[in-house]
């Protein structure tokens, strides 16, 4: 798995052979093919390896859990790795629709079911203005995590708290 993401990270999918995991891996292409039918599986189960679990949210309060929820995901956007899936899936996701559809469906829709949930329960614990539109909300979170893969110059250790603050400032029960 290693030697796929690395190869991957290098040389973009198209880039990427069993030969050269292989080789970087040290195996025989023989080792690869008896676990996998191709290319596309193998990447397919090495980005399932990138796939880390979010922080499960305390319940304290809707800033914390959300901030905490921020930071993970920025962490997760930070790696190169990532960022080089994430580029490839918006610029080319059309050529690799099993690697899209994983994704939105492994990682995307989960983070986003996370900050949701967090907002649903600021609103029904009076955290959060009753008409707060949670689906807006939730964008707006997960694409300003999404800003560590830019290598952004706001980000910061306390970008994420900052983030959450601002969103808070207009959504916060008055």
């Amino acid at each position: 798995m290693a030697a796929a993401l690395e190869v991957f990270a290098e040389h973009g999918p198209d880039g990427l052979s069993v030969e050269m995991v292989a080789a970087r891996a040290g195996v025989g292409k023989a080792t690869i093919y008896r676990r996998w039918p191709g290319k596309e599986q193998l990447l397919l189960d090495a980005v399932e390896a990138l796939r880390t679990q979010l922080p499960p949210p305390l319940g304290r309060s809707v800033r914390a859990d959300l901030v905490a929820l921020l930071e993970a995901i920025g962490t997760d956007a930070a790696d190169p790795r990532r960022a080089r899936l994430v580029a490839l899936l918006h610029g080319e996701g059309a050529r690799y629709p099993r690697l899209l559809a994983w994704y939105a469906h492994a990682v995307v829709q989960p983070r986003r079911e996370a900050i949701m949930s967090v907002l649903r329960r600021g609103i029904a614990t009076g955290e959060l203005r009753e008409n707060t539109d949670v689906d807006a909300a939730a964008f707006l979170l997960d694409g300003a995590a999404q800003q560590s893969m830019n290598g952004h110059e706001l980000v910061d250790g306390r970008y994420a708290r900052r983030i959450v603050a601002e969103l808070l400032r207009g959504l916060a029960a008055r």
